[in-house]
């Protein structure tokens, strides 16, 4: 399942982490998490949880060996996308739209993107003097080759820095 990252909290979360993986216009970024539940949803669980204070009197101390109440591990389930198209990058809605779109289908054909919070960012603008026109199929064929790459990138596991050789 692919769901639609929308809310600004995820999206601030998934930028905060370093990039996986950069090509020459886009740059990918992960979070293997869930996105955060709503400001309602959040509530609910605060208030589901609480303990009423109209029942019985409360005690003025808790025990020391009294243990806080545990969060259970939560799954990390599906991939969720987020596309970043600055206006400053590309000018046109058409060629925002239509990199929106490639990006998205990027991803649909990847049946083995690992789960969790997914960024793609547009990082420098195609050049216009390539692309004139704001929709061609050249910029379209440009575009899902350089995500195709940054995708099979960012599935790699990330080689040791570090390797000494065996003496």
């Amino acid at each position: 399942m692919i769901g639609k990252l929308q809310r600004p909290v995820d999206f601030e979360r998934v930028l905060g982490r370093q990039s996986r993986a950069r090509s020459a216009h886009f740059a990918l970024h992960h979070l293997p998490a869930n996105p955060a539940p709503s400001a309602w949803h959040a509530a609910k669980l605060r208030t589901a949880s609480a303990e009423l204070s109209t029942g019985d009197a409360q005690p003025a101390h808790k025990l020391v060996e009294h243990d806080p109440p545990r969060m259970p591990s939560v799954q990390v389930e599906g991939c969720w996308v987020g596309i970043v198209v600055p206006k400053r990058h590309a000018r046109r809605s058409v060629t925002r739209q239509l990199l929106k779109r490639q990006i998205r289908a990027a991803f649909a054909e990847r049946p083995g993107i690992p789960p969790g919070l997914w960024v793609v960012r547009l990082r420098s603008p195609f050049d216009r003097q390539k692309f004139p026109s704001a929709a061609s199929d050249a910029l379209r064929a440009a575009a899902r080759a350089e995500l195709a790459q940054l995708l099979d990138r960012a599935m790699k596991p990330p080689s040791p820095k570090s390797a000494t050789p065996a003496a």
